[in-house]
């Protein structure tokens, strides 16, 4: 099994006619993604990459039973495209779009909450890789051919340390369920917590890497959560060890505010709390090959 998104997933691309849209989309039907439609504005009723486009999210949704989408618009305009994708029954929204501002991104959170938990989408992103269940289907920016099918499930906040987990463990021969980039914003869409519960409850998935960053208390959370509630082993590893307190690093996410935002002092609370630590990005690999073989 996966989590979130397997080869029948059906997918629409909100901005699919645009330069990045395309290339992506190409990509993603290309890897086997059910993609069923894509939302431009002013397009509806013609076709693209031998799909049909629509002008709004309600009518994608209700020709074509979508499911998901993913977001290539405009940060100005991303927010809105996102609601609307809400508000038309999608169960899976994936942003990757960067530079979405905080405000937007509160807004669309309060506006998710509207609905009841049960019907409420699930976000991912923005400013993120996106999501990919290897050998069945993409939805995002990664190179799909680096990621191996398996039984280990990856959260990553950081894009290219997802990809580097993903090359060094098939060179170890170790897949992947599920690899999920929830990005590296101050307000995302969803957490660490909400895939590790659905990594726990996947009967194919039998340990989790959990790649955190300086900034903000969502590894210590989830470190925490992990002892209390998981039965699988987690891997862990933090980004940013030589960052500076006080500054902003990299992603907008990345500031050092409060103790425990640290690389250091989240590595130590994972380590407190049961996970095992990888030590440097070029051992994730090997690390997780050592827990599964431990």
């Amino acid at each position: 099994m996966s989590i979130l998104i397997d080869e029948t997933t059906p997918v629409v691309v909100q901005g699919m006619t645009g330069d990045k849209g395309t290339f992506h989309a190409k990509e993603a039907i290309e890897y086997g993604t059910n993609v069923v439609a894509g939302v431009t504005p002013g397009k509806g009723g013609g076709r693209h990459l031998d799909r049909p486009l629509f002008d709004t999210m309600k009518q994608a949704v209700k020709e074509t039973g979508a499911k998901a989408t993913i977001t290539f618009v405009a940060p100005a305009f991303c927010s809105d495209a996102i609601m609307e994708a809400a508000d038309a029954g999608i169960e899976l929204i994936c942003s990757i779009t960067d530079g979405i501002p905080a405000q937007d991104m509160m807004r669309v959170k309060r506006y998710l909450m509207r609905y009841p938990k049960e019907s409420r989408a699930m976000m991912v992103g923005p400013n993120c890789a996106g999501i990919i269940s290897p050998g069945k289907a993409m939805l995002g920016i990664m190179p799909g051919h680096i990621y191996l099918q398996g039984k280990v499930g990856v959260i990553s906040r950081s894009g290219t340390l997802g990809y580097e987990a993903a090359s060094q463990m098939k060179a170890e021969g170790i897949g992947i369920t599920t690899s999920v980039g929830i990005g590296g914003d101050p307000i995302n869409g969803s957490s660490f917590l909400d895939h590790l519960a659905l990594f726990e409850e996947d009967p194919e998935t039998e340990a989790v890497l959990m790649i955190g960053e300086i900034g903000g208390p969502q590894e210590a959370e989830a470190s925490v959560w992990i002892k209390e509630n998981m039965s699988k082993p987690v891997i862990g590893f933090v980004a940013g060890l030589t960052a500076p307190k006080g500054r902003t690093m990299g992603h907008a996410g990345a500031i050092i505010s409060a103790a425990g935002d640290s690389a250091a002092e989240k590595a130590e609370i994972m380590r407190e709390c049961g996970l095992t630590v990888a030590p440097n990005p070029s051992e994730f690999g090997t690390t997780v090959a050592k827990v599964l073989g431990a």
